[in-house]
């Protein structure tokens, strides 16, 4: 038999045989790298940290109270912190505003509460129509409350150096001028909490 036509018959059985092997499926490679089509979780980047020593420049003053609280004082304090940032303050004034309603009002819009009532005062803030706050729709609206308590901090000269409770009853004029000293702890675990939530 003529080599060529040989070889030539060798070849052609030869890719039968390939074109059989690929026909019938695909060649097993043992250095073929395997691709894992699980899903893939994807892993967000943490909110930026809100630095804790601008919350507590001076650390606390006296003991400190802590409340639970439900769902419309996290509202109302989300509203605070929002309310801050619109009127361009920073975290430790949103510290001063929330120390500030957990004495007043526990963090809860208050209407008019009758006997119970401090004058005229309402709000989260127990601010009074009567004293030049606003309208009682007004300091029951906690953007407007939380707006018009800062105008008032804006104007105290150095609150930023001073103690919280110093600061808050230059505002409030309260009664009771020391007892925002209490809530400063709690105000700034709600600040690190939810100012970049």
């Amino acid at each position: 038999m003529n080599t060529t036509i040989l070889r030539k018959s060798v070849l052609g059985i030869a890719g039968l045989a390939v074109a059989g092997g690929i026909a019938a499926g695909p060649l097993h490679l043992t250095d073929t790298p395997t691709v894992d089509t699980r899903p893939v979780a994807v892993v967000q980047a943490d909110k930026p940290a809100v630095d804790k020593a601008k919350l507590i420049p001076h650390g606390v003053q006296g003991e400190q109270s802590r409340i639970d609280l439900n769902d419309e004082q996290t509202g109302n304090v989300k509203a605070i912190i929002a309310a801050t940032k619109k009127a361009g303050m920073d975290e430790r004034a949103a510290v001063v505003s929330i120390a500030t309603s957990l004495q007043e009002s526990k963090l809860e819009n208050l209407g008019h509460l009758g006997d119970r009532n401090d004058h005229d005062s309402q709000g989260l803030f127990q601010q009074r129509p009567s004293s030049g706050w606003g309208t009682v729709e007004q300091i029951t609206d906690p953007e407007y409350a939380t707006l018009a308590f800062l105008k008032g901090l804006k104007q105290v000269d150095g609150w930023q150096d001073m103690p919280l409770t110093r600061a808050a009853q230059t505002v409030q004029v309260s009664a009771y001028p020391d007892h925002y000293a209490q809530w400063e702890q709690q105000a700034a675990d709600l600040v690190a909490e939810h100012w970049n939530s």
